[in-house]
């Protein structure tokens, strides 16, 4: 396993393997939903590269940067266990040295959910993603369908600039009470985070009032809203029920579609979807 911070360094060893490379980029203190990634990228490529990287653009000013938690030694016995050949570690000043002023911006997508919630989050998430795919060129790249938003612009990225790589998405890797994975999880008080299970609570409803034939979006949504405003942690940044490719709200479920949420439990924010198709 090579262990490396500087993008020449990267381009050097990327030259030196053969066959498929896949790549698994991450923000670090890894949990078995980035787990899930390497290994599936273990099994479906020749070689596997991972990038730790907290990227500073996609928080704005009153988010958790600072704070965000970090692990490196951590992260890289993790990765050494799963035999991962290339691991990516910049600085800020390597991804984004004095002068830095590109910046990539997806449309649509972008400007409802997170996008309305997290303003120019999404500008940080395509710049950092784009960078990062044009100094790996990987064959395949990995993300999580907890982050349904991102992987949609990602996709976009790919799509609308002709780079050329295959965007596999993995299902998200919950706890057994179902909780989806997330670093941010370790903020929660043991109370939030039994509270925090009434967001997969909600999901499932959402999944069984369709599995019943309920297709009317508000009706659902309504349910879900009662259901999780009967926890008292709990404060809903939105909930939606939107169409599993662009996102956009729909009024009537006939379609593929996603039940999407973000709440936060005390003061930590999350996010988890539920495809229903």
């Amino acid at each position: 396993m090579e262990v490396v911070k500087t993008i020449p360094e990267l381009r050097t060893l990327r030259q030196k393997l053969s066959g498929t490379v896949g790549f698994v980029p991450t923000m670090g203190h890894l949990h078995e939903g980035h787990l899930a990634l390497v290994k599936q990228a273990s099994m479906e490529n020749s070689a596997v590269i991972v990038s730790i990287y907290v990227n500073p653009t996609q928080f704005s000013l009153s988010e958790d940067f600072a704070d965000y938690p970090r692990d490196l030694n951590r992260d890289l016995e993790l990765l050494r266990r799963e035999a991962v050949d290339i691991i990516f570690v910049p600085s800020d000043d390597e991804m984004y040295p004095p002068g830095f002023s590109s910046w990539v911006e997806v449309e649509e997508v972008t400007e409802r959910l997170e996008g309305a919630s997290r303003p120019r989050h999404f500008r940080g998430v395509a710049t950092i993603v784009t960078k990062l795919l044009n100094i790996v060129r990987p064959s395949r790249a990995y993300f999580g369908q907890k982050d349904a938003q991102q992987v949609a612009v990602v996709k976009r990225i790919v799509a609308d600039l002709n780079m050329g790589v295959e965007i596999v998405v993995v299902p998200t890797v919950r706890e057994s009470d179902g909780l989806a994975m997330s670093s941010r999880n370790i903020y929660l008080s043991s109370r939030e985070r039994q509270a925090a299970t009434i967001l997969f609570q909600s999901l499932m409803l959402a999944r069984q009032l369709w599995q019943d034939g309920e297709k009317n979006t508000d009706k659902i949504q309504q349910q879900m809203t009662s259901l999780i405003q009967k926890e008292p942690l709990a404060q809903i940044d939105y909930i939606s029920i939107a169409d599993a490719e662009t996102l956009e709200e729909l009024k009537s479920i006939d379609r593929p579609a996603l039940a999407v949420l973000a709440v936060r439990i005390g003061k930590t924010r999350l996010i988890d979807n539920m495809p229903l198709e």
